[in-house]
């Protein structure tokens, strides 16, 4: 990675960002760390409590100990490096500073992030800080986090705080991979590439939040005097069909482009997209001023896409490129692979999955993965290998069918997913569940365990004659069986980390 301040700020206000909780900000307000633009010096600007300052100052410490300030991401993400920007903090600025890092739920509380049970990362050791400029710092940890502690040591004043990365979407939170989402959102984990030219108007404002605040929240080229046409590279959340675009030149009147086209082209991540094939996408089409253009029926073709690219003609500004559509089934296996690979809480992920404790710590360990089918070959080999006291473990956590309370092994996400997996069995008739409530009853009688099937996809009858059939087998046969169904769902799990 050529420059890690490239990527989004994922602390950015505009993202989302907030400082919440500071052990001390006596002097000036820990808010300000976040702060867009540049800090500004006010020569005879004070107080009642002493010099103002653009910045999060704490005073003198007289105690042991450091300051330390909480910030919520944002977008959860891998970060991939930190300026702090002492600018003005001549002779109050820290000695040094570290950063830890956590993953918890966006709407966690103080106490919560406060907690000694709280599990804080250290991704930044203790490094040594310089007054009145901006202090770089590279991160390399490969996992994705949703909140940061940033300690500075022992006290002092930092201006502004700037953690760049890569977005990471839970994509359960956010309505699943297998429902519309708009392709080319930040907050979905898209990125604007490269452009042509962004004299006036970062390339990054196409793809935030919202509509532009103004003209400058937008993407905006200056004037071109020579032939030919400027450009942005977009490379999508995910692979995906597209459905709709939306261009919005909000704001830009007398700077808008006269027309736009749109070309796509489906890559390898570990490729450059200025050297793919492109193809049409959006025909060359007249845009207007200050106009959120919709186009459908307008589009030629659909994708699969990796990457779009939009052209201006000749120059000028857009505030906001949306392309909405549909993820592929090889794009939500990659953001499985993502997901696993990334995650700071893995193995709660995990045990939802597949409840055998050993089977999670063998597939966590094995991090990170190369793709979707090495994952899976990985999870089956590790459960066919697993002694028969693992196996029961994990059967252990599934309610019986039909049942609707789920065991005390089993966590809320798997719970919710037990529920729709048998689906089909809760919406049979009083006669069935009846017959499945005493085939339960005599497999448990002669198996000593639950009785175990991939429900999904299965009618409350198909279910029910599996069950019967299965009560031929013999005890090692039908461990295996079980085990065999087990498996199947795993496999279907790892790929709802991603969906609803």
């Amino acid at each position: 990675m050529s420059d890690f301040r490239d990527l989004f700020d994922l602390a950015s206000e505009r993202l989302g960002g907030t400082a919440l909780y500071a052990n001390d900000e006596f002097f000036a307000d820990k808010e300000n760390l976040l702060k867009p633009g540049k800090p500004v010096w006010k020569e005879h600007e004070y107080t009642d409590r002493g010099k103002w300052m653009d910045g999060w100052e704490s005073r003198r410490k007289r105690t042991p100990g450091h300051d330390f300030c909480i910030v919520r991401l944002g977008l959860p993400g891998v970060l991939h490096g930190v300026v702090v920007d002492t600018s003005y903090f001549r002779g109050n600025f820290p000695d040094g500073f570290s950063i830890e890092a956590c993953h918890a739920s966006q709407d966690a509380d103080v106490d919560a992030l406060l907690s000694s049970d709280r599990k804080w990362v250290e991704i930044l050791g203790k490094s040594k800080l310089a007054g009145d400029c901006e202090n770089i710092f590279p991160i390399s940890h490969p996992l994705a986090f949703t909140h940061v502690r940033f300690n500075i040591f022992p006290d002092g004043g930092v201006a502004r705080l700037r953690l760049h990365g890569r977005v990471i979407p839970e994509w359960k939170r956010a309505g699943g991979l297998t429902n519309e989402i708009d392709l080319a959102s930040v907050e979905n984990g898209a990125e604007a590439l490269t452009c042509s030219d962004m004299f006036f108007g970062s390339r990054q404002n196409l793809i935030m939040p919202g509509r532009a605040g103004n003209m400058s929240d937008g993407w905006e080229t200056k004037r071109r005097r020579g032939p030919g046409y400027d450009w942005v590279i977009v490379k999508l959340a995910a692979e995906g069909i597209v459905r709709r675009i939306e261009i919005d030149t909000n704001h830009f009147k007398g700077n808008y482009p006269d027309a736009a086209s749109i070309e796509g082209c489906r890559i390898e991540a570990d490729s450059s997209p200025e050297s793919a094939e492109w193809t049409d996408v959006l025909p060359r089409t007249k845009l207007q001023a200050h106009t959120r253009h919709l186009f459908n029926e307008e589009l030629v073709q659909r994708g699969p896409w990796t990457h779009l690219r939009l052209n201006v003609y000749p120059d000028g500004g857009v505030s906001r490129l949306r392309v909405h559509g549909l993820a592929t089934e090889e794009a939500r296996h990659k953001a499985v692979v993502e997901r696993i690979n990334t995650a700071a809480e893995v193995g709660e992920l995990l045990e939802a999955c597949c409840a055998a404790k050993a089977w999670v710590r063998a597939v966590a360990e094995q991090r990170p993965y190369a793709s979707w089918d090495q994952l899976v070959d990985r999870a089956d080999r590790e459960w066919s290998t697993l002694p028969q006291r693992d196996w029961l473990e994990a059967f252990r956590a599934h309610p019986r069918i039909g049942e609707r309370k789920a065991p005390a092994a089993q966590s809320a996400v798997a719970a919710s997913w037990s529920g729709q997996e048998q689906a089909s069995a809760g919406a049979a008739s009083d006669e069935v569940m009846a017959q499945l409530t005493e085939a339960n009853r005599e497999y448990e009688a002669k198996f000593g365990r639950t009785f175990i099937v991939c429900a999904t996809g299965r009618s409350a009858g198909e279910i029910l004659a599996n069950a019967r059939q299965r009560m031929s087998n013999s005890a090692e046969d039908e461990l295996h069986v079980a085990a065999e169904e087990q498996r199947k769902i795993t496999r279907l799990r790892l790929e709802k980390l991603v969906t609803v």
